[in-house]
């Protein structure tokens, strides 16, 4: 059986192990809540790309929009289910720029100098999307409103907060959480918590 799929409505195979099931949506974050000015806001896309690409949030906001479901995977334990998102899928970002051929990594930055980093091919996964919206509402503040990148197959920690933009690099870099002894991928199924 499929361990993502929805449609056989099995909850308990959508777990991945030593998680527990919540209703309720936890607020973690380091640091406080940032004060975002979406007149100043900007979505960049640098590194090892042809031309850096720059969007404001009326020309973010302009992009093809999608919904999608998708689980929660908290590296502290809970598992919440069934969560529509909105917003820009990665894959329609990805259409916006000219990589370099030596592009592999990407590191992601947010307002309060958090950055978390994903390969390539996990940015570029199916499901993999820029939110704005979580179950039909505006994010809000303390779950990364203005924008906040989902990556459901991973653990949540890599669903960064107050996305801001993504640098393109060669080689994979520790983000914030990877640099005090996080796992650098963060698979949910494997239980990639922590480094070894």
């Amino acid at each position: 059986m499929d361990r993502g799929d929805k449609q056989t409505g099995n909850r308990k195979d959508r777990i991945p192990p030593n998680q527990r099931d919540v209703d309720r949506f936890p607020v973690l974050t380091y640091g406080p809540v940032p004060h975002i000015d979406l007149r100043e806001w900007r979505f960049t896309m640098t590194g090892l790309v042809e031309e850096p690409v720059s969007f404001t949030w009326d020309e973010f906001m302009a992009l093809p929009q999608v919904r999608m479901d998708s689980d929660i995977h908290c590296v502290t334990g809970w598992s919440r289910l069934d969560n529509d998102w909105e917003g820009v899928a990665a894959a329609e970002l990805m259409k916006r720029i000219h990589l370099r051929p030596a592009a592999k990594h990407v590191m992601v930055h947010c307002y309060g100098d958090y950055t978390t980093n994903l390969s390539l091919a996990d940015l570029q996964s199916e499901g993999v999307l820029f939110a704005h919206k979580h179950n039909g509402e505006p994010l809000t503040p303390e779950h990364g409103w203005p924008l906040r990148l989902v990556v459901p197959h991973l653990y949540f920690w890599k669903s960064a907060k107050w996305v801001w933009g993504l640098t393109f690099t060669e080689h994979d870099q520790p983000g914030f959480w990877e640099s005090a002894g996080y796992h650098m991928r963060g698979d949910p199924w494997k239980e990639e918590r922590y480094s070894r």
